[in-house]
């Protein structure tokens, strides 16, 4: 069955250009307030042992997800959001707390995600198939649906180097949404693109997050959250500040009440 449990999640990136002197006096001078105050772990930039500027992107960040949830992120930009998809991932390391996923793991945080540009199209897509564990019948049939929309034409047989930066979106986006996990990250790249695309690809990733067993999503989208999600977290300078219902969270986040769009509705 699938799960995710993130429990008390703490991740930091040191700062390597940031050694200057009048910075990391700024750093100090904040710690010394917070410590004064009691709230040193609230710090979003440190120094560390190694007296090198660290920004604390993600602060103890905890919560737990089971069948049927659809999880939204919202919060600024540095918020933390895609910090976290990435944690969810395995992409990023705590330092600490801890992530546990189980179950079939499937992301949508970036179009070039998994591919190497220097192979085909179609050379791409049968190293997608081996990945995911298909056997040749599957992958064959991979192919087919992928190149049906993705609609490359000949390009298919070409370095991806040499595709343009829709046409990348393109197959990236037919990739990532071929195979049906029972747990879906996705980052809000996927809105992207210009509308054509978007009314094609609406129905696809409709159908892939419908069958999803859990789904975590991160978007400016306030309507997609209240269409999509059972649940919204806000992420606030790298801690939740709230967790609950889509249309409480969103109301305190926005100042306003969201309506979900009829279009994007889903039924989990």
């Amino acid at each position: 069955m699938a799960g995710v449990t993130v429990q008390d999640l703490h991740i930091s990136f040191p700062l390597y250009h940031a050694s200057a002197r009048s910075l990391k006096k700024t750093v100090a001078a904040a710690a010394s307030n917070r410590l004064r105050e009691g709230r040193l772990r609230e710090a979003r930039l440190r120094e560390d042992g190694q007296h090198r500027v660290v920004v604390n992107a993600l602060r103890g960040v905890s919560f737990s997800l089971r069948p049927g949830d659809r999880l939204g992120l919202i919060g600024g930009n540095g918020a933390g959001k895609t910090t976290l998809l990435r944690a969810l991932a395995g992409i990023y390391e705590p330092i600490v707390g801890h992530v546990t996923v189980s179950g079939e793991l499937h992301t949508l945080l970036d179009t070039g995600l998994g591919m190497n540009m220097d192979l085909t199209g179609r050379e791409n897509i049968g190293l997608r198939g081996l990945y995911a564990g298909l056997p040749p019948g599957s992958i064959a049939l991979l192919e087919d649906d992928v190149q049906a929309f993705a609609d490359l034409g000949e390009f298919l047989d070409m370095p991806v180097r040499t595709y343009s930066s829709g046409m990348v979106v393109r197959l990236g986006f037919a990739l990532a949404t071929a195979i049906h996990p029972q747990v879906l990250l996705m980052d809000e790249w996927f809105l992207a693109g210009d509308s054509g695309f978007m009314i094609k690809a609406r129905k696809r990733l409709e159908e892939l997050v419908r069958k999803a067993e859990i789904l975590v999503l991160s978007t400016h989208n306030s309507e997609v959250i209240a269409s999509w999600c059972n649940r919204v977290i806000w992420l606030d300078q790298g801690a939740v500040r709230m967790d609950g219902p889509p249309a409480a969270v969103l109301a305190a986040y926005l100042g306003r009440p969201v309506v979900p769009a009829e279009e994007l509705i889903l039924e989990a």
